[in-house]
This record gives structure tokens, C-alpha cells and sequence, in this order.
């Protein structure tokens, strides 16, 4: 069977200070890292941002970090693995997406990950902070009632019991006794914003009107939108998707199931982290994942990618 490739994108939450390290090892992806306005969209030099765990995490700086680590991984690999058939990516990732199909260069693509990041901060205050919880063990029907009593929402469905729920953090912290007298496994997650709920809605306009202006070029491979699992392969439905994910559920789980309507064969996820090849390798056997973060050198990932093609 002729291997169809697909990369995923991974969103926050697993970033390391490391971030860099294996693509770095590439002189064509380390050279293209030094140019790009990392620093400018962090708005702290790199190193900084790296080594200080509060900086990391910060919405501000995680977003466009994990795009730029994303797409520096991707330089790295592209000349010795195969040109994708799908590109998916989670939550911030599917901005990555956008850079591995083509559509986006890079330096337009971390700028547009520190204005998506602008945006969102600005649906927070202090005093009511806001965050996202992983939630397992139960499906949607058994949660609903703990979730309209404590006004919360699924920000994220990954499966039939594997959910990503959001609101004010005041109120998923009053919610996690009744999940777990449900029997729910629960894992807090270090993000300081409600992505893909209705909290988020005042950061949809502002962020669809920087895409609008963004030079988009023609398509190298479909994208899935996270809202649907749709393909997206041109410029005003990419706008339209990535604006509405913003303050809506990302349907990951239909994402997967296109994967392997598409005929996928194998999944390399970009990294950092292996979360997205997991889900996929557990809802779709048939089909070969890993993610960069299960090798130590970029030769690695290339000769388990040539495995799978032969």
C-alpha cells in the first residue's frame, strides 16, 4: 500500500525548555529559526522565554512559541520525508497546520499566533481567571448537568469519554467533586484562557480581520478545521475556520476519523509532546503514529518514516 502521510500539530501545554533542541540540530531549520520574529511576537528573547517556567506558560508566549517550534520542526524534516497527504492540528496547532500546507510563510504565521494570543488574553481579567480541565471516564450526556450547574462547556471533544472542559477557573474548581463522585479522571491543564467556549467570542472579529489581511498562497496539502474535521484547502474558508474555533468545541475526534477516511497510513506529530499520536494510534490502530518526541535525532524520525513506505 502507497503511504499516505499525515502531520499533526500539536497545541499547548506540553512546551519544554528544549523546545528547539532537535530541530535545531538542522543547520537549515536553525538558520531560518534565528531569522524569524520569535522574540518580536514573544516579546522577550527566546532564551528568556524558555528558561523561565512562568513565561513558558503564559498564553502570551506559549502561542506563538509552539507555532514556531512546530513549523522550525517541520524545516527540519521536510527534505527527507515525505510531502504530506493531510495536515491537522490541535487547538494553536492549526495555525502550525496552515505553515506545513503551504498556505502561510513563517514569520506571518507567529505574528498571527501573538495577535491570536493578544486577542484571547483581552477576554480575561484577573479577577476572574479562566482555564481548561481534562476530563476522561465520562461521556458528554453524563457530564452536562455538573457542566450547566457550574456554567461550564466542552472546549474540546477528543472521544466518547474523553473531553476538554472549560470556564472560570473558580468554577471548575467547584465542579471537580462532583466529576470525580461521577467517576471522572480529571488533569488540570496550564492555560490561562477558556479556548473554544463562548468566552472567547469577543476575540473571534478581531482575529478573523488580521487573516483577512494575511498574504495567503495556494494550498501544498488540505487542512482538517478543528470545528468540523472538514478539509480546508483555500483561503477564505481557513479564515473562516481558524477565526470560529476560537470560541468553538474543536471536534478532534471527527479530525482523527478524517485522518482515516482519507486513507492515512501514518501520523508523525510535529511535537512537543506525543498526545495527538496517542489518541490517534488508540482510535485508529491501523494506522502508524509517532511523534518527534519519541526520537533523539532527526535521522531517526526519517528512517521509521521510510519503515512505513516499504
Amino acid at each position: 500500500m502507497r503511504q499516505r502521510l499525515a502531520i499533526l500539530c500539536p497545541g499547548q501545554g506540553a512546551q519544554h525548555p528544549q523546545l528547539f533542541d532537535l530541530a535545531g540540530t538542522d543547520p537549515h531549520a536553525a538558520s531560518l529559526l534565528a531569522q524569524w520574529p520569535v522574540a518580536a511576537a514573544c516579546g522577550v528573547p527566546l532564551p528568556v522565554a524558555l528558561a523561565d517556567p512562568a513565561l513558558l506558560f503564559a498564553n502570551r508566549i506559549a502561542q506563538p512559541l509552539i507555532v514556531a517550534a512546530a513549523l522550525a520542526m517541520w524545516e527540519a524534516l521536510k527534505s527527507s520525508v515525505p510531502a504530506p497527504a493531510l495536515v491537522a492540528g490541535y487547538s494553536i496547532g492549526e495555525l502550525s497546520a496552515y505553515g506545513i500546507a503551504g498556505a502561510l510563510p513563517a514569520d506571518v504565521l507567529i505574528g498571527l499566533a501573538a495577535i491570536r494570543a493578544q486577542c484571547m488574553d483581552a477576554c480575561t481579567t484577573p479577577s476572574a481567571r479562566q482555564s481548561l480541565l481534562a476530563v476522561s471516564g465520562l461521556t458528554v450526556a453524563a457530564l452536562q448537568p455538573v457542566l450547566a450547574r457550574h456554567q461550564l462547556a466542552v472546549a474540546i471533544q477528543n472521544g466518547g469519554d474523553s473531553l476538554i472542559v472549560g470556564g472560570f477557573s473558580a468554577d471548575l474548581q467547584a465542579a471537580e467533586a462532583s466529576l470525580q463522585q461521577l467517576g471522572a479522571q480529571l488533569t488540570p491543564i496550564q492555560v490561562e484562557v477558556a479556548s473554544h467556549t463562548t468566552l472567547m467570542q469577543d476575540a473571534v472579529a478581531p482575529f478573523r480581520a488580521a487573516l483577512e489581511q494575511s498574504p495567503f498562497a495556494s494550498f501544498k496539502a488540505p487542512v482538517l478545521g478543528g470545528v468540523s474535521g472538514a478539509r480546508v484547502s483555500g483561503k477564505e474558508a481557513a479564515i473562516t475556520v481558524l477565526s470560529r474555533q476560537l470560541a468553538e468545541k474543536i471536534q478532534w475526534d471527527q479530525c482523527m476519523d478524517a485522518c482515516a477516511e482519507a486513507g492515512i497510513t501514518v501520523a508523525l506529530e510535529l511535537g512537543p509532546g506525543s498526545a495527538l499520536s496517542r489518541m490517534l494510534r488508540a482510535r485508529h490502530p491501523a494506522i502508524e503514529c509517532r511523534s518527534v518526541a519519541d526520537f533523539r535525532t532527526l535521522a531517526g524520525v526519517a528512517r521509521w518514516l521510510e519503515r512505513q513506505g516499504s
